[in-house]
């Protein structure tokens, strides 16, 4: 298996490097990606150090089977072309190809299957906020169908880039001594303080964000899901939260949906409020699963349930699910 990763000098880029060699992914050759600045840079891998290639117009992926792809959607779109032309499936983090309807998007506890129809040799991985919560609803849909979710998110500063978690380190820094915070990466100082805007809005008063939930959850369940989300950057470095209502087709105890988390894959149970053990991101930085806890009744619904959810965004959110979906593909090949 011959892999290469485009945009290996960002956050998402090594996580991959991580998640590959944790996961013991098979790979026969490694090629690394980047831009003129990251080009030359050298990372080390398996004992073997790789130097990072210029990603350009030629024939640098042929003989490549697998790419996996985090340099942003202008990247993406300027060169898919060149990264699957000779063969190589491409599994993009960015969202220039998610809604699509020529390219799958995936998330392998969900919807696996749908990885091996791409017609343009593109795969697209959700975001990380929609993987995280589909693993959850995913796990209920098995016993009632979900008719509407409200969603409020927590979402960490590495949501936004490595650059983006160290400028809320810095902040704090520069705040405990006195000086004014830097305010570059985040639409306000993200320390001390929590911001109800994740990406830009749109003309329905709700932010790209929040539709790449409602959308993106409807493309991945082949479902009529309604999805109504909140999104909101906290002064967290790393794992997003997210508190989820959802309304089924028939009534669902909470040991019904207890038992179903338990069961589901990639799920971590953590719901024992009397021992006030719930998931934090504090504890789940750097993990795999998703983990759900606060399973109660909605109060204002009969058929309603609300939960909390709780995953490391880098990983879940973008490294680990597309190593999964390759993972997948040489599984079923």
């Amino acid at each position: 298996m011959n892999v290469a990763i485009v945009g290996v000098s960002g956050a998402v880029g090594q996580e991959f490097l991580r998640v590959l060699d944790e996961r013991d992914f098979r790979i026969d050759e490694l090629v690394l990606f980047g831009s003129s600045r990251s080009a030359g840079r050298e990372y080390r891998f398996r004992d073997k150090h790789y130097i990072v290639k210029e990603l350009k117009h030629n024939d640098d992926f042929k003989g490549i089977d697998i790419a996996f792809v985090s340099a942003g959607g202008g990247t993406s779109k300027d060169f898919a072309g060149t990264i699957t032309k000779h063969g190589a499936v491409m599994i993009d983090n960015s969202s220039t190809f998610r809604m699509d309807a020529d390219v799958p998007l995936v998330v392998p506890e969900v919807n696996p299957e749908d990885a091996l129809c791409r017609p343009r040799g593109i795969i697209a991985n959700p975001n990380c906020t929609t993987i995280q919560m589909v693993v959850a609803l995913n796990a209920i849909e098995q016993i009632s169908h979900i008719r509407k979710v409200h969603v409020s998110t927590y979402q960490a500063s590495s949501g936004a880039g490595a650059m983006a978690m160290a400028e809320l380190k810095t902040q704090f820094e520069q705040i405990i001594n006195g000086e004014e915070p830097t305010v570059e990466k985040f639409y306000y100082q993200l320390a001390y303080n929590l911001i109800p805007q994740v990406d830009v809005f749109t003309d329905n008063g709700y932010t790209k964000e929040e539709m790449k939930m409602y959308n993106e959850t409807r493309k991945i369940m082949h479902s009529d899901i309604e999805v109504s989300a909140t999104c909101v950057r906290v002064p967290v470095i790393r794992a997003h939260s997210e508190a989820t209502w959802i309304e089924t087709e028939r009534p669902v105890s909470v040991e019904e949906a207890r038992e179903a988390f338990k069961n589901a894959d990639g799920i971590v149970l953590q719901d024992n409020p009397a021992e006030k053990d719930y998931p934090m991101p504090i504890f789940i930085a750097g993990k795999d699963p998703v983990y759900v806890g606060r399973i109660r009744k909605d109060l204002t619904n009969p058929n309603g349930l609300t939960f909390w959810t709780v995953s490391d965004q880098i990983k879940k959110g973008a490294a680990l699910n597309a190593v999964q979906i390759a993972e997948y593909l040489v599984k079923v090949k």
